[in-house]
């Protein structure tokens, strides 16, 4: 029997609910590291290794949750990743030494792996007409970290760090708690313990990953997901070096960055649906790249020889226009993101956990490469910006890898048509042939 529309939503709700929590908790370092980087007097490397540790098993444990929420169904796998996690959080006060706070963050990270859990869990309460909008509404659950950025800041000042790793702890227990009781199995889990259908076998949930089409997919999320996990932990460091302001302001600009990208990425769903997703992952590419470029110019002094002797200017952009783009970058983000999960459940529906495991993790460890990238980029060439830089160049290699991809499509299913053709026709033509959609190059 087909869910009612009160029993969608109330699975939505919950879900975006428990993921929004598990994301707060995911970049909790990018508050409290700034302390303990001050505390063990960490270099800026060393810095963008602490913030980028969680995002390492979250990336990692991806795929491996998702297929275990496929099997053992998404509620009580969502359920234990909460306790395990909350338990990580409660001891983090009490290590001092940079080793052991980076294998408490291995555990804490495991809370970014909620993200494909949370997606088989959605998914499966929706039809693939719908998923776009559903997973939109879900990924909104990505706006804990500006809950993070806005809030941590204060709590630290407040009560110390050690202390706000403990309140994190204790709302995710009660998080967990709350999930538990209140969410339902979804009807795919109902039917396969009731032995009406059969679960899928490891080869079989496995198996969609040897298409390259789901490799491409995963880089686009490494801008889109990756990127933005990068930022939303880096920004307050950035922030405070480059414009010497305090931690808490710090703190509210990077929250103006991560709130648009998670609370447009509804948006971003509905006109995945709506237009396709192939036209808001142009948009979303075309407009990062315009954004990233301004966002890469360093602040520059100019000396030109004019007629009557030398005349200077300057390109140095103040903060608040810096934390304008980065709203408009963080919006586009949100798109590119949404738009990108419209694709696995409408072309794997039965692989959402593998194959939307395999996307998340990919996009996750560019999470966690760029900080550290972003900390070894400031002690080479010394340059704030550089972390635009380096984010500019992933944006170009993912705009111009589908583009070509696209095109190539194109002309091997629709050889004799000119114009545009929409991404799910060449899909559809694509998956009529032997080798499938994932063959597609």
């Amino acid at each position: 029997m087909a869910p009612t529309e009160s029993e969608r939503r109330r699975a939505l709700a919950i879900c975006t609910l428990a993921f929004g929590m598990c994301f707060a908790v995911w970049v909790i370092f990018s508050i409290v590291g700034l302390d303990i980087q001050r505390e063990l007097q960490l270099s800026e490397t060393a810095f963008g290794v602490l913030v980028a540790t969680p995002v390492l098993t979250g990336s990692l444990g991806r795929v491996l949750l998702g297929i275990w929420a496929e099997r053992y169904g998404a509620r009580r796998i969502m359920t234990l990743l909460m306790l395990l996690v909350a338990g990580c959080t409660f001891l983090l006060p009490h290590v001092r030494s940079f080793a052991a706070i980076l294998a408490i963050g291995l555990g804490i990270g495991l809370a970014g792996g909620g993200f494909t859990v949370g997606v088989v869990y959605v998914s499966r309460w929706y039809p693939k007409e719908r998923a776009g909008t559903a997973l939109g509404l879900f990924g909104v659950g990505n706006s804990g970290a500006s809950v993070t950025s806005f809030f941590a800041p204060m709590l630290t000042a407040a009560i110390g760090w050690q202390s706000a790793a403990n309140v994190y702890g204790v709302s995710l227990l009660v998080m967990g708690v709350l999930f538990f009781l209140v969410a339902q199995e979804d009807p795919l889990t109902r039917a396969q313990q009731a032995g009406v259908r059969q679960g899928p076998t490891l080869a079989q949930q496995l198996a969609p990953l040897r298409n390259l089409q789901v490799w491409r997919f995963s880089t686009y999320y490494t801008l889109m997901f990756g990127g933005f996990v990068a930022l939303a932990s880096w920004l307050p460091r950035y922030y405070m070096g480059a414009h010497g302001l305090d931690v808490r302001t710090a703190g509210m600009l990077t929250a103006s960055f991560a709130l648009p990208a998670a609370v447009f990425r509804a948006l971003g769903g509905v006109l995945s649906d709506r237009y396709g997703a192939r036209a808001i992952m142009y948009v979303s590419f075309l407009v990062s790249l315009a954004c990233l470029f301004l966002l890469s110019y360093p602040n520059t002094q100019y000396t030109v020889e004019g007629i009557h002797g030398p005349i200077r200017f300057a390109i140095a952009p103040g903060v608040t226009e810096r934390a304008i783009v980065l709203g408009v970058l963080g919006f586009m983000m949100s798109l590119g993101g949404a738009a990108v999960f419209k694709h696995v459940p409408t072309y794997y529906p039965m692989h959402v956990g593998a194959v939307g495991g395999l996307v998340g993790m990919i996009g996750g460890l560019g999470g966690f490469f760029m900080p550290i990238a972003f900390g070894v980029l400031n002690d080479l060439i010394g340059i704030w910006t550089s972390c635009f830089m380096l984010l500019f160049a992933v944006a170009a290699v993912g705009l111009v890898w589908m583009h070509v991809s696209i095109r190539r499509m194109e002309r091997r299913h629709f050889p004799a048509i000119r114009g545009e053709t929409d991404l799910p026709e060449i899909m559809t033509a694509a998956a009529q042939t032997p080798d499938g959609p994932g063959r597609t190059r």
